[in-house]
């Protein structure tokens, strides 16, 4: 084995510049034409470059949605009019686009640039503050230059990065603005040139997926510059005739895209249909990847026989209604639009129907065509595989009901790659610079693409290739993939990774030192059973095998690299190793590196004991992907947080002279979410004062908070301590309740807040929590009595484990009761600060339907209390705070999501099982139902089993829950009360008694089972479920073994069955 001081460094680093760049690196604009490796972002940058005057661009820093405009004009390239381009980086805030404006129609303007385009660069999240500015502009376009905005459909939510094309359709309608979609990557260019044309009509925006395929590194057939302004003039010079110039816009529209088909040679259409040839439901798109898969998913169900199809509109505005019409073949009777809305709430909201159906119902309601027209909404945050499109088929067309077999799109010799790295992985580049070798080095047409999930793990990252011998369209994550390479085995109790691998793929897992006898210990139990379930062969990668490794962290990325070579077989051929040389290493470093691959990447045969999980474990269900949130890696900083003791002066100086302070009123300044301050309306307890549980119904006046909040959400309760409490901490510990302490605000560490010592503790530090190991370890840094100090260091080793244990679970004892057990370790305040845990929102149930009670949000709460091993009451902080407030007291409260949801279709039943205050998001689920029937939906089946001590002390919200049943809402009442009878009756009891219901209900009305409160009853409800399911197949005569287990678990995937227990 080479001796580590013998190899050499390498000469090179592979680094990424930016995710919106082909495999991360720049790319020079003169090198884009002809089969070329690009993103679609970077064509849409290109397309602007070269036939723009001035490009103004709003991008959030991490969306590099300018990077290649940025490059291009550091580089002096000109733009096709001979010049170059202005390039100007704009924040969007309110009024953003004044200067786009002001530029346009200022004195100075040279006139003799009146034909050249101004073009907007923008996320979907700028179009709100550019409204303002396209308003204007839309009224004054006749004396305006052409303006084309390309918009990359993204946007932040609390469910991380969406694909928003909800606000390029309100622009576009409000605005009476052009609107044009590319339905893939590969058109994305010409899509770009053709709203650039129509930007000589009428203002237009151009919008494509901006979190997939915008970002997706692969083979393009791109039109060089010369050849994109030569299509540009020549497409217009092709409508100079006095006809184009006096018909409308929409007369306009179509002999321009006449004009443009004609030099392009290319057969677009403003509406596009794919699928059978006489089909009779037809499904209505807009957008990329779902446009993309619509239309392959209706060709591979059509070839079966079912008569579908899907009919992509390119061209919102202006909508040619007859083009839409002749799109449709005469055979269709039913047209279901899959139309986008803003978030959970619009898509559940009856009353509130989606922008593109709206238009599709007008259209064909004013015609002489018999079709109906449903629309299937869906939220920005829905994420679409072949898989979801495939089951909104099977809604609105029996025949596709078969089960889903996956898309068939990719040849026989057709590869898939996934690589599942940490964010701080020294390999995370490692899938780049394969992907671009292997689009070097094979004839194959290859695609990378890479999601970030900066919330697992520290970050994670999720990069997948694919390698055919022709060009396919799929933004999408690989759920077949031949091999997986997962940097580390935290990630595999994280994600089910070998979901993603096909049937008998490969594995390989980076395990640096671990020894065959131990890998059983570091493989969590259901990743090992999933192992046997598929064939996966497994494979071991241990860097600590060579010493250039062991001593040079930065090559682990090309140890990944060769052993990946290996397994694909291209170890041994000197042309890969020369390329590989070429972006990483010095081609001695390859070939020592290589020699050590063979025998640091080690095969492991799987023990049949592996197939079986102990009963006693839980199997865990765990995400199968990660949820992109960020399109950059999350950068670790781990400074320790500056925090000052001031006096009143500097806080004043701060409020005085806030522009020279930089100083900012907030509302909660410390808490890192939206917050909004309610008002108590009621606090009624629900039990008896005689009963030893306190369980209370509490409701908040929204007053004009603004709040607003969907079925089945979460209201964030940021809990106050006890002032009692405080003002003794305080007076013990010597505090001055009134000095000033700054601490980093949670959304920005540089910027300091100003808060009271008092204030701090009421609010912001959690000082009666229970502290964590890491606090006894980092007092003892303050102890001056050696036996304290060794007593604080000990409890935070592994051999304190046990004391650790007792004193949290046994004594529960705060940070406050360590800072009295060991007076000699004394912090200051601002280390008070520093080491002890800030105070978290506690989260509950919202249990009312805004829709019924619009001005109010209702809650369930149980007083969690105790007595501790010294005798001392003891109280959650949460529940003591909510059950102190009297009426008229204001709170501090946020709105979380959650996946409690109800069915998008008002007929769909729901089965409900509720134990204790687990009751509180049904009530908002049968208020909802309630308020639907009232609007005259038909609703389906509203089933409730609620579980409880006794019917006496415990039957929370019993009167409404008959109200609603004589009222024929609820249609079944299962009650289940424990100790009301000598025998012990659950709620799996009831269900059991009620099977048939069940049966009809969730496996024959297609319904959503729900389940909330502890977790002790998940097993035996699911097993309830589990028989249910077994009956109903026998009942149909199925008469081999079913496995229901999987069954139900296909329901979980679906959203059918949902768990929110704690």
């Amino acid at each position: 084995m080479a001796d580590p001081m013998d190899v050499d460094t390498p000469e090179k680093k592979y680094t990424q510049k930016s995710s919106s760049l082909p495999f991360g690196q720049d790319v020079a604009i003169s090198q884009i034409g002809g089969p070329t490796y690009l993103t679609a972002q970077t064509l849409i940058q290109q397309v602007a470059y070269t036939l723009s005057d001035k490009i103004f661009t709003y991008s959030p820093e991490t969306f590099d949605l300018d990077v290649a405009l940025k490059h291009w004009q550091e580089q002096g390239e000109k733009n096709a009019h001979g010049y170059l381009p202005g390039v100007h980086t704009m924040e969007t805030r309110t009024g953003a686009g004044s200067i786009a404006l002001g530029y346009v129609f200022s004195q100075d303007f040279d006139l003799k640039k009146k034909h050249i385009p101004q073009t907007i660069v923008a996320s979907s999240a700028s179009l709100a503050p550019l409204r303002s500015t396209l308003d204007q502009l839309s009224l004054l376009y006749s004396l305006a230059s052409p303006f084309v905005a390309h918009v990359a459909a993204v946007d932040y939510t609390s469910a991380g990065l969406v694909s928003d094309y909800t606000s390029s359709f309100k622009v576009a309608e409000e605005l009476g603005l052009g609107l044009v979609s590319s339905a893939s990557a590969q058109e994305v260019q010409h899509m770009a040139l053709f709203s650039t044309l129509l930007a000589t009509i009428v203002p237009t925006i151009h919008t494509y997926d901006g979190v997939n395929v915008g970002r997706e590194t692969l083979n393009i057939d791109a039109l060089e510059n010369g050849a994109l302004h030569n299509k540009y003039t020549q497409t217009l010079d092709g409508l100079m005739d006095v006809e184009s110039k006096h018909s409308d816009n929409e007369g306009r529209l179509v002999r321009l895209l006449k004009s443009f088909n004609q030099q392009l040679k290319t057969k677009y259409k403003l509406f596009e249909y794919h699928g059978h040839k006489s089909p009779e439901n037809v499904l209505v798109v807009f957008g990329t990847v779902e446009a993309s898969i619509a239309a392959q998913t209706a060709r591979q169900l059509s070839k079966k026989g079912a008569k579908v199809g899907v009919v992509n509109v390119r061209v919102y505005r202006p909508f040619v209604e007859e083009e839409f019409l002749a799109s449709l073949p005469k055979s269709v009777k039913s047209v279901t639009v899959l139309g986008q809305v803003d978030d959970d709430l619009a898509q559940t909201d009856s009353a509130e129907s989606s922008l593109l159906y709206q238009d599709v119902l007008a259209v064909v309601n004013f015609s002489d065509r018999q079709i109906s027209v449903e629309d299937h909404k869906y939220s920005r945050s829905q994420v679409w595989t072949p898989e979801a499109i495939h089951k909104v088929f099977q809604q609105f067309s029996p025949e596709t009901a078969q089960e889903y077999t996956g898309l068939n799109i990719f040849d026989k010799s057709a590869q898939q790659f996934s690589f599942w790295s940490q964010a701080d992985s020294p390999a995370l580049i490692a899938p780049l610079v394969l992907g671009q070798l292997l689009s070097e080095i094979s004839s194959a047409y290859v695609t990378v693409r890479s999601a970030n999930d900066n919330l697992i793990q520290g970050g994670t990252v999720r990069t997948d290739i694919r390698s055919s011998k022709k060009s396919v369209e799929a933004a999408y994550s690989i759920d077949t993939a031949d091999v997986a390479f997962v940097s580390s085995e935290k990630l595999l109790g994280e994600f089910d990774i070998v979901n993603s691998l096909k049937d008998g793929g490969s594995l390989v897992v980076t395990l640096p030192g671990v020894k065959d006898e131990d890998l059983e210990k570091k493989l969590p139990v259901g990743f090992r059973q999933a192992l046997t379930v598929k064939n996966i062969r497994l494979f071991i990668l241990d860097p600590s095998v060579s010493p250039a490794v062991t001593e040079d962290a930065s090559l682990e990325s090309l140890f990944t690299q060769l052993a990946f070579l290996k397994l694909a077989g291209y170890i041994g051929s000197s042309t890969v190793t020369q390329k590989l040389a070429s972006f990483n290493a010095s081609q001695d470093v390859i070939e020592s590196l290589a020699k050590e691959v063979e025998t640091a990447l080690r095969p492991i045969e799987i023990p049949e004991s592996w197939a079986t999980m102990e009963p006693e474990v839980e199997k865990i269900s765990l995400p199968t992907d990660v949820a992109v949130n960020s399109f950059s890696k999350f950068e670790r900083v781990d400074p320790e947080p500056p925090t000052y003791l001031e006096d009143w002066t500097t806080a004043a100086k701060g409020l005085l002279f806030k522009e020279a302070f930089g100083t900012k009123t907030a509302l909660r300044p410390d808490v890192g979410v939206k917050t909004s301050i309610v008002t108590v309306k009621e606090h009624r307890r629900l039990t008896p004062f005689t009963y030893d549980r306190n369980i209370f119904h509490i409701e908040f006046d929204l007053g004009n908070s603004g709040l607003t909040y969907a079925i089945g959400e979460a209201l964030g309760i940021h809990a106050e301590n006890d002032k009692e409490q405080v003002e003794q901490f305080i007076k013990w510990y010597g505090l001055n309740p009134d000095e000033i302490v700054q601490v980093p605000s949670r959304d920005d560490p540089n910027v300091l807040e100003n808060r009271t010592v008092y204030q701090s503790l009421i609010q912001n530090v959690d000082i009666f929590g229970r502290p964590p190991k890491k606090f006894y370890e980092a007092l003892a840094e303050f102890a001056d009595d050696p036996k304290e100090k060794e007593n604080l260091l000990v409890v935070s080793t592994p051999d304190g484990a046990t004391d650790f244990k007792r004193r949290a679970e046994v004594d529960t004892i705060t940070f406050a009761d360590i800072l009295l057990e060991f007076p000699s370790a004394h912090p200051s305040f601002h280390d008070i600060v520093r080491i002890v845990s800030p105070m978290k929102r506690r989260e509950y149930s919202i249990a009312s339907s805004q829709h019924v009670t619009p001005n109010s949000v209702a809650l369930l709460i149980v007083t969690v209390d105790w007595v501790d091993s010294k005798k001392r009451d003891r109280f959650g902080q949460a529940t003591r705070y909510l059950n102190s407030l009297a009426v008229g007291s204001t709170v501090t409260v946020s709105v979380k999501p959650s996946v409690m949801k109800l069915p998008p279709k008002t007929t769909a039943p729901i089965i409900m099982a509720g134990l204790g205050t687990g009751l509180a998001p049904f009530r908002a689920f049968v208020q909802e139902r309630a308020y639907q029937k009232q609007l005259g939906h038909d609703i389906g089946a509203v089933m409730l089993y609620m579980g409880s001590r006794t019917q006496k002390e415990e039957y929370l919200y019993g009167e409404e829950w008959e109200a609603y049943r004589d009222a024929g809402i609820i249609t079944l009442l299962g009650r289940a009360f424990s100790r009301d009878q000598p025998q012990k009756i659950y709620i799996q009891d009831r269900m059991r008694q009620t099977m048939s219901d069940i049966r009809n209900a969730y496996f024959e009305e297609e319904g959503s089972f729900y389940l909330c409160g502890p977790t002790w009853p998940v097993p035996d409800v699911t097993e309830v479920l589990e028989e249910a399911y077994e009956v109903e197949e026998k009942s149909k005569g199925v008469t081999k073994k079913v496995d229901s287990r999987r069954a139900i678990e296909e329901l979980k995937e679906e959203g059918r069955y949902v768990l929110e227990v704690y």
